[in-house]
């Protein structure tokens, strides 16, 4: 399950995706016009920023910025960094894996099967869906309609 953590840091990117090239923002800013607490939003900023996404700018004209295309950032590259492994269980994990200590055998366990399924399938979503796509829903356009940011 995608936590507030995730969420917010999606809509944060997302809004930072929509400026103008070279142009920033300050935190308080994405935080009121997304409905995200600004304390909490700083240390995902900060995050964001440690893992490459973004860029910031102190000073009078500073804040936040991407700090590369929106068409080069997969949401699944903003979940993990943000919240960590996909997968739903540790044992279905690929960067994460841990055996549970009640499973006897994980190659046939069926609740490690199904969970790999669905860690499969929701890989498969975010790690094909772009910030960029995430921008053209927002404006209710179909995602690859058009080259964003």
């Amino acid at each position: 399950m995608l936590t507030n953590k995730g969420k917010y840091g999606l809509k944060a990117i997302v809004h930072l995706a929509k400026l103008e090239a070279g142009e920033t923002t300050q935190v308080a800013d994405i935080a009121k016009k997304n409905n995200i607490p600004k304390k909490f939003l700083d240390a995902i900023l900060l995050d964001l920023r440690n893992a490459g996404m973004l860029r910031s700018k102190k000073g009078p004209g500073g804040g936040y910025a991407l700090a590369k295309p929106a068409r080069t950032i997969m949401v699944g590259a903003v979940i993990r960094a943000l919240e960590g492994p996909i997968a739903p269980i540790s044992c279905a994990s690929r960067s994460s894996f841990k055996a549970c200590s009640d499973c006897g055998d994980i190659d046939i366990c069926p609740v490690r099967s199904v969970m790999s399924e669905v860690r499969d399938a929701m890989a498969s979503v975010v790690d094909n869906t772009t910030i960029a796509d995430l921008v053209h829903r927002s404006r209710g356009q179909r995602p690859g309609a058009a080259d964003a940011a």
